[in-house]
């Protein structure tokens, strides 16, 4: 039955990066040009042929012009005759210099208008800021006879056509937050058993649970690890009740001290019904019994199908799950279907003063910023590229998501002109033939992207001395939950659609405040163009 269960999912992504020390791979660390990966002809962001020839082309013209157009036909005067001498030549490479400096600094305020959000008072100024910079650009321009000509072409920085602008932060607004408050009874206890799937769907599974918990007033007991994941290695628990106030979680080592040798299950309510009570198996029975966890027998509170749940709200759940017993379980929610609207808003239903209440402990956090502070900087695009296992999953659906690798490569490539970044953060479990064509793959303005990767442990490299200290190296799920905090962190995100490490990813960005308008899903709206026949 787990067997069954786990592969039909919607999530098999217990992800192990790819390492290989001597692969192609590597060259990635070898970041040698992202300084040049920024040149003035980039700023036009031309969309044919022509253009990129004339982005090249024209700066050369204009300063051949300086030197061999007669400057009396150029500069009309009052003045009857002007002599060329080296004043007017030096005045033309100080306006060379100037448009050389509005231009880098173009780059620099167009940087900081991606990480504004729509209603932050600060775009405005930014706004006017650019505005003005393209005003002075315009002005030196004007002198010249093929000023008008770039003018034109230059479309590509400006907020209101796109371009560099297009990739801001998604505002994250919270006035009109639906949430409820969590003010648990604290001898009233629901016990969380999560089923299905692997790490991410027990997050989200965890997550409804702390719902559930908030509506029906009750702490809520964190699985053993011995039934479950260690989520103390990946997870701050501690932060959520220090966003709340107030004891709201607890693990189930402390549950089990304060209930001593009453590790009883008073009501085991089922949220699901079918395909069996509760979507518990014999196993995980076994399990908790070997906890010293015992329970009465199931019951069921509604006719519910995992595979077909129905839309309920908060006084569908109050109705049927309220009870006055000390210590109630429902079993596996990561289906259940209740107030979307409420749970997938930015911050959550629940009503705290953090960013998130779920979200990576504290070690890991540290460790993937040191991450990025070594290998990507503030400007990197991150990519969940999922293929293992995904092949069948995705043609088993209409329409599938599995992707050949050179169809990935062009929809990379398209976010990647977009976004302005110089790297891009590889998430995935695929094999080196597939990574190693799409690094080949990978191009803008005719350079390779680096496809940067974690690295294996190196002692001279101190970014992981932390987990490397706390015992935490090698541990996959500790390695998943870092790949997910650095891809949260990216400027812009490409997941893989169908896979809840994706939506993970997507949540923590949303409630962050990280979220890009050119996050999407791989080759969002279009169909594989080539797809194999069934088995």
């Amino acid at each position: 039955m787990m067997r069954d269960r786990e592969s039909s999912d919607e999530e098999d992504d217990r992800q192990n990066p790819i390492q290989h020390p001597k692969s192609p791979l590597r060259s990635a660390f070898q970041i040698h040009d992202v300084k040049d990966r920024f040149p003035l002809g980039r700023c036009f962001n031309f969309t044919s042929g022509k253009r990129y020839f004339l982005a090249i082309i024209l700066p050369v013209l204009v300063i051949v012009l300086y030197f061999t157009t007669d400057m009396k036909n150029l500069f009309q005067t009052t003045v009857t005759s002007i002599k060329y001498d080296g004043s007017v030549n030096s005045m033309r490479e100080s306006e060379l210099r100037a448009l050389y400096l509005l231009r880098k600094q173009q780059v620099g305020l167009f940087k900081l208008w991606n990480h504004t959000s729509v209603n932050d008072t600060s775009s405005t100024d930014l706004l006017s800021q650019i505005s003005l910079n393209k005003q002075i650009q315009q002005v030196l321009l004007s002198s010249h006879e093929l000023g008008n000509l770039l003018i034109e072409s230059d479309n590509s920085t400006d907020p209101s056509f796109g371009g560099l602008g297009r990739c801001r932060k998604v505002d994250r607004d919270m006035s009109k937050r639906k949430t409820v408050e969590w003010k648990p009874r604290s001898n009233k206890y629901l016990f969380a058993i999560c089923v299905s799937g692997q790490m991410s769907n027990h997050l989200i599974c965890l997550e409804k649970h702390m719902f559930f918990a908030a509506l029906l007033n009750r702490v809520l007991v964190i699985p053993s690890s011995k039934v479950d994941y260690e989520f103390k290695r990946v997870l701050d628990v501690e932060h959520i009740n220090k966003c709340l106030g107030r004891e709201v979680i607890v693990t189930y080592e402390e549950f089990a001290e304060r209930r001593k040798s009453h590790l009883h299950i008073d009501k085991f309510i089922c949220y699901f019904s079918q395909p069996q009570p509760c979507f518990m198996d014999e196993e995980r029975v076994k399990k908790l019994k070997s906890l010293g966890v015992s329970m009465n027998k199931l019951e069921t509170a509604w006719d519910e199908d995992v595979k077909k749940p129905k839309k309920r709200t908060v006084q569908d759940v109050v109705e049927k799950f309220s009870t006055d017993d000390d210590v109630i379980a429902i079993g596996d929610v990561f289906f259940a279907d209740v107030e979307k609207d409420w749970v997938m808003q930015p911050g959550g239903p629940i009503s705290h003063k953090c960013k998130t209440l779920i979200e990576p402990s504290r070690l890991i956090m540290l460790t993937a910023q040191r991450f990025v502070q070594t290998f990507l900087g503030d400007n990197f695009i991150a990519l969940h590229f999922r293929r293992h296992g995904f092949l069948k999953f995705c043609n088993a659906k209409k329409p599938s998501c599995f992707y050949p690798v050179p169809q990935a490569a062009d929809c990379i490539n398209r976010v990647t002109e977009r976004a302005n970044s110089p790297v891009i953060y590889l998430s995935t479990d695929a094999a080196e033939s597939e990574t190693g064509l799409l690094q080949s793959l990978v191009v803008f303005n005719g350079k390779t992207v680096p496809l940067v990767t974690r690295p294996a442990r190196n002692s001279n490299e101190k970014w992981d001395a932390l987990l490397y200290r706390h015992g935490l190296e090698g541990d996959s799920q500790v390695e998943a939950m870092l790949d997910k905090t650095i891809c949260a962190m990216a400027s812009v995100f490409i997941g893989s659609s169908g896979s809840t490490f994706t939506d993970d990813i997507l949540r923590l960005r949303k409630d962050w405040g990280s979220a890009s308008l050119c996050d999407e899903y791989l080759c969002q709206g279009e169909l594989p163009n080539f797809i194999a026949d069934d088995e």
